[in-house]
């Protein structure tokens, strides 16, 4: 032992010795000359004199792309875990407390109260990586909605599951359409056309957040029970019904003419046929999910899928309808066995969650104006969009929902719940917004109206909860 310590100091002492010298002999060597290539990258010396030398490099890493998106990343993680875990405490869904941290961050507070660390956190420069990794996370998000919504679901064909979802759908869709008649002159973007206005408007109007409702019925313990069940048939159909109509308006909305939309359509209808008609069939055998509980093959089964899912929204956003369809297609085609998909969001929701869902939040905020809603007119016409929306999900909901024979109390709770709308709104609202359908403006709008209504989808249950507990005692007496 004391043999190596001593050759190890020596060896130490030697390099040590030949690397000062060969600095020492360096420093004695003449400058370049001016034909030398130019220094890249190296910051002018700040003297040593000057309180700023030691801030100074500090200043110019933090200007450095890696190091303003690990901050970026920092900050937006912290407030949408810090506000979602706070809304979660008061009884509602996280994700609620999650999309208002996002919004915290952008100019709606953050930018109005303390610009400067605004622009040093967010500058604008920085913020197309930041839309990237946002639009990974949505996409790995609509695969875990498309595996969560379980075509088992949709196979219910169930009076009550059909008519109430299609209605929940076409009704607000109606009244969506008709509001553009009143926005769109003086709220629409400049240039843009009525329909596709008229066309998005509908459907922001017609979707139920499928996974926030789920997550609602699983914490109230609901999710047997007869109300729960015929909610997540409901929103099953809705949500496969809704993402179909949206990829369809999309399409006419990239189309430049009539001849385009139908090509478009017509991908469109193949891309679908070919994921559920080949794929689907073929995936078992594909993946070896018969081997799940084998050690061996998982991590290739999960390249698999990571695989299957970056093409398939590749092959959707070639086509002209966004990646993310692609995504939630992908989703919806896994093997149905309920194993491999609890397999894949254990591994992939979390992911997912926890890290790239806040950055999508975060820079929905960033988009989010509040500030614009700056005369009374902008908030009474904001309250009427919320007001037009509630009435066109929840009402529509449960006056179907009673028509088909379920009480008013479970069809008043039935309507609250489809009322949920929640993140899959916000990825709506910005495919609208990419396109420049929806201005500035009237996406500040329908955020809030996403947060507001999926707000008051837990007070509305607690109601429904107090008046069926009301009536049963009223029965007893």
């Amino acid at each position: 032992m004391k043999r190596t310590i001593l050759i190890y100091l020596a060896l130490l002492a030697l390099f040590g010795s030949g690397i000062f010298l060969a600095i020492k002999w360096g420093q004695r060597l003449p400058a370049p000359t001016s034909e030398s290539a130019p220094a890249v990258g190296v910051v002018a010396p700040v003297p040593s004199g000057d309180p700023a030398s030691f801030w100074s490099p500090l200043r110019e890493n933090f200007k450095a792309p890696l190091s303003r998106l690990l901050l970026q990343v920092i900050v937006i993680v912290l407030a949408t875990r810090l506000v979602g875990t706070l809304f979660a405490r008061c009884g509602q869904p996280s994700v609620v407390g999650e999309v208002l941290a996002g919004i915290l961050l952008g100019p709606s507070l953050l930018g109005w109260v303390w610009p400067a660390a605004s622009g040093f956190i967010f500058p604008e420069e920085s913020l197309g990586v930041l839309k990237l990794l946002s639009q990974v996370g949505v996409c790995l998000f609509m695969f875990v909605v498309g595996l969560e919504l379980e075509v088992s679901h949709l196979r219910q064909k169930a009076q009550t599951a059909v008519l109430v979802s299609h209605v929940g759908i076409l009704f607000p869709y109606f009244l969506g359409v008709v509001a553009a008649l009143f926005l769109f002159s003086q709220y629409a973007a400049a240039g843009a056309a009525f329909t596709p206005f008229a066309l998005f408007m509908g459907i922001a109007l017609s979707i139920t957040a499928f996974p926030v409702l789920a997550h609602i019925l699983k914490e109230r313990g609901m999710t047997r029970t007869f109300l729960g069940s015929t909610a997540l048939t409901c929103a099953a159909v809705n949500d496969a019904t809704a993402w179909a109509i949206l990829a369809f308006v999309v399409a006419i909305a990239h189309a430049s003419s009539l001849a385009s939309t139908a090509i478009g359509l017509g991908l469109v209808v193949v891309f679908v046929a070919l994921m559920l008609i080949v794929v689907r069939p073929q995936l078992p055998r594909w993946l070896g999910v018969g081997n799940i509980e084998a050690a061996g093959p998982q991590r290739g089964m999960i390249a698999a899928v990571l695989l299957l899912i970056l093409t398939s929204a590749l092959a959707t956003e070639l086509i002209g309808i966004h990646a993310l369809f692609g995504a939630f297609l992908a989703g919806v085609v896994m093997p149905e066995k309920h194993e491999f998909r609890e397999y894949l969001i254990v591994r992939l929701e979390n992911f997912s969650s926890l890290f790239l869902l806040p950055l999508f939040f975060a820079f929905s905020g960033l988009r989010t104006q509040v500030g614009l809603l700056n005369d009374t007119t902008s908030w009474l016409v904001c309250v009427a969009i919320i007001g037009v929306a509630t009435l066109g999900k929840l009402g529509g909901t449960m006056i179907t929902a009673r028509f088909t024979g379920m009480n008013w109390n479970d069809s008043f709770a039935l309507g609250a719940l489809m009322n949920t709308r929640g993140l899959v709104e916000l990825v709506a609202l910005n495919i609208g917004y990419d396109l420049g359908i929806l201005p500035p403006r009237i996406f500040a709008m329908m955020v809030l109206m996403a947060l507001v209504t999926t707000f008051l989808t837990g007070p509305l249950l607690n109601l429904a909860e107090r008046a069926k507990r009301h009536a049963a005692k009223a029965a007893l007496a």
